[in-house]
């Protein structure tokens, strides 16, 4: 693939480890997203060694696309993945999301439109707010997602604040010293970033159907360790003016087809 030398629209971040099965499919997926919406916009795979040859299908898979990949030298946690990818990112605007599909890559020029549309700091992806849910999920998982959803409460008027999905300004996240290695990365943006404009907007996460769920109990205990610091840390902080907000489906798709509409005049 030839370099191009503009900066893109939108750079998305996706941490892999043994990511095979599903990573071709997730690629395409976001670059036919890309292309209905007009966007010029990246992909960053920040692959931690993969044992089963991720980080080899994704150097051929940037031959065809707009794809970076940055290899690291082992299992270094999904947090600094997102970082590392971060750095890299040539956009202004950043974004993550998960290898397995279980995001929807279609929502993402959906997410960019309102984002911009409404000068935020940060949209989040998010399951647990009016037009969001979960398919094909363990009840079990489910409760626990959502209790640690209701203990990030105090921190966050945020639904779905453990999100793995969401879009952030390059400039604030690249801003913020970030300390957690584990899942939160979210949470912690919310957090330490301080973004003045949060939105929610809704999706259906899919359940993991290839590969494997990276929850367990050490990622438990840590994220109990960094509601901890990050409470914290928010004692320690003034006051914070934030506007919040969520967005019904109805108006995401109204926001797209204004842009796209923009786009072709």
């Amino acid at each position: 693939m030839s370099v191009d030398s503009s900066p893109p629209a939108l750079s998305i971040v996706v941490p892999t480890y043994n990511e095979r099965d599903r990573l071709a499919d997730l690629v395409e997926a976001i670059f036919s997203a890309y292309r209905d919406a007009g966007l010029d916009a990246e992909l960053i795979v920040v692959d931690d060694n993969s044992p089963d040859g991720t980080g080899v299908l994704a150097d051929e898979l940037a031959k065809r696309y707009r794809l970076q990949v940055i290899h690291r030298a082992g299992k270094l946690g999904l947090g600094t993945a997102v970082v590392a990818g971060f750095e890299t990112a040539r956009s202004t605007i950043v974004g993550v999301i998960d290898a397995d599909l279980s995001h929807p890559p279609s929502l993402l020029p959906k997410m960019l439109a309102i984002m911009t549309s409404a000068s935020a700091d940060i949209v989040i992806g998010s399951r647990y707010i009016s037009g969001g849910g979960t398919r094909n999920w363990p009840f079990g998982r489910l409760i626990l997602s959502r209790v640690a959803c209701l203990m990030a409460r105090p921190l966050t008027p945020v639904r779905d604040a453990t999100s793995g999905f969401f879009l952030i300004r390059r400039d604030l996240a690249r801003g913020v010293q970030i300390s957690a290695g584990g899942f939160k990365i979210c949470l912690e943006l919310l957090v330490r970033g301080q973004p003045r404009s949060v939105i929610e907007v809704p999706y259906v996460f899919e359940g993991r159907t290839a590969g494997e769920s990276k929850m367990n109990l050490k990622e438990a205990t840590g994220y109990l360790e960094q509601l901890r610091d990050l409470k914290q840390f928010k004692s320690a902080q003034p006051p914070l003016t934030q506007r919040y907000q969520r967005v019904a489906p109805a108006d995401l798709n109204r926001l797209l087809l204004s842009r796209q509409a923009v786009n072709r005049d």
